[in-house]
């Protein structure tokens, strides 16, 4: 199957991938304003079907981009994307779990993680992955280990975190990461 994110086609694996939607181009958006002239190392964490990296990369040629997905039919999809797209020498497919798999830090880390709760079961999502869709506990779990990037030295002093939660992109440096934190805590 095939969809169009961002205004490019991209091939989507329904029920084995989540399958990109709109909203996610807002933060595509986010994260090109926040890209200038200078050459670039992003992280897209949860790439699924490499939506964002690959859009990233079309409309960047000075970015180079570390995709992951713990999900192995995600990276082989977001491979074939990118390489369908012509920029698989510059948006590296990685297996692993969240920003695990980079070996050096990065500039900007972008993201769109499972958030909801088990509990908060939403029929719209019922042909979809659970994994991509749903976290354990409260569903924040996945963001509150992102916002540890700059302890855990995956986020360069002076990057930016820029993640996708409900719908609207947040962003934070290493300074602010405790206070998105907390704002993606009230806003549950």
């Amino acid at each position: 199957m095939k969809t169009t994110f961002y205004d490019l086609p991209l091939a989507t694996a329904p029920g084995r991938v989540f399958t990109p939607r709109p909203a996610t181009e807002q933060l595509v958006a986010a994260a090109l304003d926040r890209i200038d002239g200078v050459p670039m190392r992003i992280a897209d964490v949860g790439t699924g079907s490499g939506a964002v990296a690959v859009a990233l990369a079309v409309n960047k040629p000075n970015v180079e981009i570390w995709a992951t997905d713990t999900n192995e039919d995600a990276v082989e999809l977001a491979r074939a994307n990118a390489e369908r797209l012509g920029v698989a020498d510059r948006v590296h497919v990685l297996h692993g779990d969240m920003l695990e798999p980079l070996s050096e830090p990065v500039d900007l880390i972008v993201a769109n993680l499972p958030y909801l709760p088990k509990s908060a079961h939403d029929p719209r999502y019922d042909g979809e992955p659970e994994d991509a869709v749903y976290a354990p506990g409260d569903g924040l779990g996945p963001y509150r280990r992102l916002l540890d990037a700059c302890r855990d030295g995956k986020l360069q002093t002076g990057g930016t975190v820029l993640l996708q939660y409900r719908g609207a992109p947040y962003a934070a440096d290493c300074w602010q990461l405790e206070d998105l934190r907390s704002e993606l805590e009230d806003a549950k």
